[in-house]
């Protein structure tokens, strides 16, 4: 028999409202006590009593047995959870980058408290992936993981590939809908989709691994010219995070812009929507898909966590106890497009190949293999440079071909490994 929760809700913007709406809608034997707001003069349509800005009102009531958490406040989301875990209050949160940051922290937590954290919402909206990594997955050997975990970014590019839309114009469109972050470069430079990887890698490989050690390298600097290049080539460019194993002990995380084919599932997906691919030993290829903005669609997967902590659900983290040996590997070499301006920035960067170099008036471009550790340490001056880069996996035989010429040739200083 299912317990009857009683709510504290952290924040009433677009997800807040939209799971409330949705609760509003079933008897789910669900009662939200008490919304605490950071501005109380803003008009709302709910009663003022059900409102506070006092989060002592939840965190200190004991007729509350659930915190739902849904701030951007990453610090103050942290302090939150902490506060009702050690309570005994279990949580519900969709704030990635505090889970992300803190996992490590608050698994122990919630194994010294007896108390649950679920967060199904902060990764992929509407998309259950984290709760199928947990139980379908739960002892399946995983390839990889890779995806569109950000909706304002594939949104973005889908307005300028499809529309023509200048990117400025397409990034207001997200940011009116409700899809992008307040901080637009949270969404656009990789970093929400880079907090979303972290957490879905902790699942699928059981390795807790530190945001600041990830690549992520975003659509900010994306132009019309590299719009050409992908048309050219029959490509789209979409903003793609990555996990997978390498060997036995170590794993590689990254999030590229990347050069997809229409042979590959990512190619259709447009808009908001989003997907994550799954390769795994047994199951094989497997693609989730749905809406990954929007107060809806994040709100349906917040109230399936809080419906599970009627039944006291909590995550396992099965891999992380059986197979936390897995470390992260930045040496892996990654074949990609760089796009450019200022010649000396090629000059700077090391790399492992390069399969082509193209200059003229409107485009110079780089087609070479370069280690996930050297695109982290030249980041900056890459993105200062006005500079875009896209992995370019699907362009691998254009570089074995013109490898294979150049050997041939007896050109040195090319390598032939291409991952």
């Amino acid at each position: 028999m299912s317990k009857r929760l009683t709510i504290g809700l952290f924040g009433f913007g677009v997800v807040g409202q939209g799971l409330h709406d949705i609760i509003s809608t079933k008897d789910l034997n669900i009662e939200i006590r008490k919304i605490v707001i950071k501005n109380p003069t803003k008009p709302r349509t709910l009663p003022k009593s059900l409102f506070s800005t006092d989060a002592t009102d939840i965190l200190d009531n004991p007729e509350i047995n659930t915190v739902v958490e849904l701030i951007n406040d990453a610090d103050a989301a942290f302090e939150i959870t902490t506060k009702a875990l050690k309570s005994g209050k279990n949580v519900v949160s969709a704030n990635k980058k505090m889970i992300a940051e803190h996992l490590n922290e608050l698994v122990t937590l919630q194994n010294e408290h007896g108390t649950s954290l679920l967060y199904e919402g902060a990764v992929c909206g509407s998309i259950p992936i984290i709760r199928n990594l947990e139980e379908y997955y739960d002892n399946e050997l995983l390839h990889s993981i890779s995806g569109i975990f950000n909706g304002s970014s594939n949104y973005i590019l889908s307005k300028i590939a499809n529309e023509g839309l200048e990117y400025n114009d397409a990034l207001k469109q997200a940011q009116d809908l409700g899809f992008a972050e307040t901080d637009p470069l949270l969404d656009v430079g990789g970093y929400d989709a880079k907090f979303k990887l972290v957490i879905a890698a902790a699942h699928a490989y059981g390795a807790f691994v530190k945001p600041e050690e990830v690549l992520n390298t975003g659509i900010q600097n994306f132009s019309i010219a590299d719009l050409h290049f992908a048309q050219e080539h029959k490509l789209k460019i979409k903003l793609v995070p990555t996990a997978k194993k390498l060997n036995e002990s170590e794993i590689a995380l990254y999030v590229i812009p990347r050069l997809v084919p229409k042979s590959d599932f990512l190619y259709n997906v447009e808009n908001e929507y989003n997907a994550v691919s799954v390769k795994a030993a047994f199951a094989d290829q497997q693609l989730f898909y749905g809406k990954g903005a929007g107060g809806h669609p994040t709100g349906s997967a917040v109230l399936s966590d809080i419906a599970a902590l009627r039944y006291d659900y909590r995550y396992e983290y099965k891999k992380y106890h059986n197979d936390s040996r897995l470390k992260l590997q930045n040496d892996h070499v990654l074949p990609v497009y760089i796009r450019y301006k200022s010649d000396d920035l090629i000059g700077q960067i090391n790399f492992d190949f390069i399969g082509e170099q193209h200059q003229s008036v409107e485009l110079k471009y780089v087609l070479g293999g370069v280690k996930i550790s050297e695109l982290i340490a030249k980041k900056d001056l890459i993105e200062n440079d006005g500079a875009f880069i896209a992995q370019a996996g699907a362009l691998t035989g254009k570089f074995e071909e013109l490898t294979k010429l150049r050997l041939e040739n007896q050109e040195p200083g090319i390598k032939t490994e291409i991952h």
